[in-house]
């Protein structure tokens, strides 16, 4: 997806959440596009399946909690990070996408790119600014799941390698980031001393962005997109 016209466009890697790609989240990501960037919105449960017109939509608790862990289990970390860095391998060489500003640590012009992951792939675009810290500029994540864990690789541990300026937008009530968690994750990324900005979104509970989740909320959905096309307008144009 790109804006109308011709011309060139900074580069954004869309992440979906764990539902994979629908009507739902491709509006919100022509949305970012009409703000002047190129998307590229893999299919990141490509392991799973083949994009579904509607997404993947489990009916009821127990076909749910089931879905969720298969989905869990087709994209681990190591596969995060591959999968990443070819899709802003892959997003860089189309025709139309805008090289990055100079690199004030290289001294020279580099393509930049910026990530957005919702969801299960919050995670995964930390990950990504950790792995290719050269080429993303930027990196947000909005009621980002498991961003600290207890595992030697939890994402909140990749921070120190990261060059890009992040965004955490949080929940409420949320069990895969707890206040304890966040709180973990903020402590890392004052240690960090990279530019980074973390919030809980009162009254958002887990999912709250994707307007076909029964817990959107329109109000902090706009707050987030206003947050959203604010970095990488400062990061990537």
């Amino acid at each position: 997806m790109r804006p109308d016209g011709i011309g060139e466009f900074p580069g954004v890697v869309f992440l979906t959440d764990i539902w994979g790609i629908r009507p739902a989240n491709i509006g919100m990501a022509k949305r970012l596009a009409e703000k002047g960037f190129t998307i590229l919105m893999p299919n990141i449960f490509h392991r799973y399946s083949r994009i579904q017109p509607q997404g993947w939509k489990p009916q009821g608790e127990a076909e749910t909690h089931t879905a969720l862990q298969t989905l869990f289990g087709t994209l681990t970390a190591e596969q995060m990070v591959s999968d990443g860095l070819a899709y802003v391998d892959f997003l860089l060489a189309q025709k139309g996408v805008k090289p990055g500003s100079a690199s004030a640590r290289a001294g020279a012009q580099s393509n930049k790119v910026g990530v957005v992951g919702y969801c299960f792939s919050g995670q995964m675009a930390l990950r990504m600014a950790a792995a290719d810290p050269e080429r993303v500029a930027a990196a947000a994540s909005f009621h980002g799941g498991f961003l600290v864990t207890d595992k030697p690789d939890s994402p909140h541990k990749q921070i120190p390698k990261v060059k890009a300026r992040l965004y955490f937008g949080h929940a409420v009530e949320d069990a895969s980031a707890t206040p304890q968690q966040i709180a973990t994750l903020e402590e890392t990324l004052r240690n960090w001393h990279g530019a980074f900005q973390s919030e809980v979104y009162e009254g958002a509970k887990h999912g709250w962005t994707v307007p076909d989740q029964a817990v959107y909320n329109e109000l902090q959905a706009e707050r987030a997109f206003e947050k959203l096309v604010e970095l990488f307008d400062a990061t990537l144009k």
